[in-house]
């Protein structure tokens, strides 16, 4: 019988047999989920509105260029330049030391020599005048010499004595002497040794009141020595009289004289003090005054007095006293530098109970009292020594001077562990002391 067959379009499955079709069927399982829809492009690929737009690779937004970075590039470069500052700042090589002070009482003997040896010692003067105004309490016949100070110059290489009442005479022929016997340093033509005396006028009478003005020496006079020994002054001569003046009994003059010595101290400490050289210290005891009524002066019913102080001292290098009182209260002391951290607090005593003349070769005393010996330390030596070193090699060599109580090690940045080699870049501080 015939039959017909409709014509429906096939699928494929109707081309795939079942048996095949069953195996290329994969089942999902349950607990995985279908994976996720492809994103949205990104940009709108359409040049014009209207466009359809590119479905897969969007393309970069039109404007948009990645140039370099300059702002984090100079951000870095400003960061290394404050960080090198910041090293550079903070960098160094330093030394800090203590140096050792010992504590020390002192009592003994000892000797200086002018101007020379292990322990040299200068003198230095000073003068100063007082005066003080008195009610006159009557009236006196005077014949009052004049009197004032005079420098006497010695040119020869030796010192010159002068016997008491030695003659020295104006180019007036005035005739003045001192009274007491001195002796002259030695000296030069170009440099001639000098000593201060006063002089006193051999008569009464103003007219030896005269000016500054030179001086010879009339007992020389025939010798060699007349031209090289001779005497100036710089101030006039005062109280020369004749006649009946205003005066005052002793007894005022005397309390007066006394109550004028501190106003007179006072004026020849600061004298004193502008003296001492450079170097140089004046201890509490080496300092000898004497005092000098001069001539009074009567006007309008009062009576001037002047006394005048002339102070004598003796003076040593701070360092050469500091080793010879180092010397005899330090036993493990050799010579080093050294100083002293308060010579005021020593006395001295003149061993002869007078004060030292200018020429003596030697001067001795005494000492006593407390004070501190400092030791000296130098920077340069210390730089030297730790040039190049490490650390702890620094430590221990500076451990080692006896001038050196303590040493602070600084190295900068932190992590240099030695010193450089070169000591002009290694400072040193003192404690203490002043840069």
């Amino acid at each position: 019988m015939g039959y017909t067959t409709s014509h429906m379009p096939k699928t494929i499955n109707d081309i795939i047999p079942p048996s095949r079709r069953k195996a290329m069927q994969v089942e999902r399982p349950m607990d995985v989920p279908p994976p996720p829809p492809p994103p949205p492009p990104m940009f709108d690929d359409s040049d014009e509105e209207g466009d359809e737009p590119s479905p897969k690779y969007p393309r970069p937004m039109r404007g948009t260029r990645r140039g370099f970075p300059w702002k984090y590039a100079i951000a870095a470069v400003v960061v290394v330049l404050v960080a090198t500052a910041t090293l550079h700042a903070f960098s160094g090589a330093k030394v800090e030391i203590t140096p050792v002070v010992n504590a020390t009482a002192v009592s003994g003997e000892f000797a200086a020599t002018s101007s020379a040896g292990d322990l040299p010692y200068e003198v230095i003067t000073a003068e100063s005048t007082v005066s003080e105004p008195v009610p006159a309490e009557g009236t006196q016949e005077s014949d009052d010499p004049a009197q004032g100070t005079i420098t006497v110059y010695n040119a020869q290489s030796k010192p010159q004595q002068l016997i008491k009442n030695t003659r020295f005479e104006t180019p007036a022929g005035l005739i003045f002497r001192i009274r007491d016997s001195i002796s002259v340093p030695a000296g030069s033509a170009t440099n001639p040794g000098e000593l201060k005396v006063t002089v006193y006028a051999d008569e009464g009478g103003e007219e030896y009141n005269v000016g500054p003005t030179s001086f010879t020496i009339p007992g020389l006079k025939g010798s060699e020595t007349f031209d090289m020994v001779y005497g100036r002054s710089t101030e006039a001569m005062a109280g020369g009289f004749s006649g009946v003046r205003a005066s005052v009994s002793e007894a005022t003059k005397t309390t007066r004289y006394e109550a004028m010595k501190p106003a007179i101290d006072a004026q020849l400490s600061q004298a004193l003090t502008a003296e001492v050289p450079a170097g140089y210290v004046l201890v509490p005891g080496a300092v000898w005054t004497t005092y000098e009524p001069q001539p009074d002066v009567a006007a309008s019913g009062t009576v001037t007095l002047n006394q005048k102080g002339t102070a004598v001292a003796a003076v040593f290098p701070e360092g050469a006293l500091a080793k010879a009182i180092a010397f005899r209260t330090i036993g493990a002391y050799e010579g080093q530098p050294v100083s002293l951290v308060a010579p005021e607090t020593l006395s001295l005593a003149s061993m002869t109970g007078s004060a030292p003349a200018a020429g003596d070769a030697t001067f001795s005393f005494t000492l006593s009292g407390s004070t501190s010996i400092k030791w000296v330390v130098d920077p340069a030596k210390i730089a030297g020594a730790v040039a190049g070193k490490t650390r702890e090699a620094a430590k221990t060599i500076l451990l080692g001077f006896p001038e050196v109580e303590k040493a602070v090690i600084v190295l900068r940045p932190f992590w240099a562990g030695s010193y450089p080699s070169d000591p002009k870049d290694i400072e040193v501080t003192v404690a203490g002391e002043e840069k």
